[in-house]
């Protein structure tokens, strides 16, 4: 990735990255299972360590949670400037078919990025995409039907409540290459330049009519204090496609491997209407 923009609005703005070069999965999802019901995406490098997509299947072999998992050494020995090896493609197991979700972008910003008085910090962008990566990678603007598929939103109620393009500009104005349109919480009053303290953040985003992707955007300093949160997610009225679709977010520290777990879960059926 060698870019980023950001996404304005209610005077402040929201994050956004730009795609360009990114590192391709390394398998289709060929998984192990866990006596837990855990089953494990291929490992990628990431720092001194790796990092690793799973999937969570109740006894009825149900998804019940997916997410990332970061090796205690991935957070160290991480590039210093913004470059490709700083974005993964992720593909998730076998076992998360059943979910609404493709696969997984993470994003590593080290020097942050615009507004840097909201996220100058370093941090992790990680994209649980719902459509694959083809339609990722394809979202250029040298596509001639770039700025009318950027245009073209979801319906309101396929979007998280209190989701929206920020002001500023239009959604193809606004549009990242390589990800989409990006939506901020409109309701979220603590986005105050000068006294947003950014540890921790949900983006949500769309593209050519479909909600595609759910964000959460996390600094490497905060996960170093080995942090504990579920948070519930804003959720639409309705749904685009059935499948098992996530209600709460979590960020944890495995406290037997010591990896750092970013997760979504509580993962219900949705019906598409």
């Amino acid at each position: 990735m060698d870019g980023r923009r950001l996404l304005r609005g209610m005077g402040l703005a929201a994050a956004a990255c730009t795609a360009a070069a990114v590192l391709s999965g390394c398998g289709g999802g060929t998984a192990q299972a866990g006596s837990d019901g855990t089953f494990f995406g291929p490992s990628q490098p990431l720092g001194n360590e790796t990092a690793k997509t799973y999937a969570v299947l109740d006894g009825s072999g149900n998804p019940t949670e997916i997410g990332l998992r970061l090796s205690p050494g991935a957070l160290d020995g991480l590039p210093t400037t913004t470059t490709p090896a700083g974005t993964l493609m992720l593909d998730l197991p076998d076992q998360a078919s059943a979910t609404a979700f493709d696969h997984v972008m993470l994003n590593w910003n080290p020097q942050g990025h615009d507004p840097v008085p909201l996220f100058g910090k370093p941090h992790f962008d990680f994209h649980f995409d719902m459509v694959d990566m083809a339609t990722i990678e394809g979202i250029q603007p040298t596509d001639p039907n770039y700025a009318a598929a950027a245009d073209r939103l979801p319906d309101a109620r396929y979007v998280p409540q209190g989701y929206a393009v920020p002001p500023g500009g239009t959604a193809a104005q606004q549009a990242v290459p390589g990800m989409g349109v990006h939506l901020v919480d409109s309701t979220d009053s603590s986005l105050v330049p000068g006294s947003y303290d950014f540890t921790q953040i949900i983006i949500n985003g769309t593209w050519d009519g479909r909600y595609t992707f759910v964000e959460p955007m996390v600094t490497r300093d905060w996960l170093l204090t080995k942090p504990t949160l579920e948070q519930p997610l804003k959720l639409p009225e309705a749904y685009q496609k059935n499948g098992y679709y996530p209600t709460d977010y979590v960020v944890r520290v495995d406290d037997q491997s010591g990896d750092y777990v970013v997760a979504l879960t509580g993962m219900t059926m949705r019906r598409a209407s």
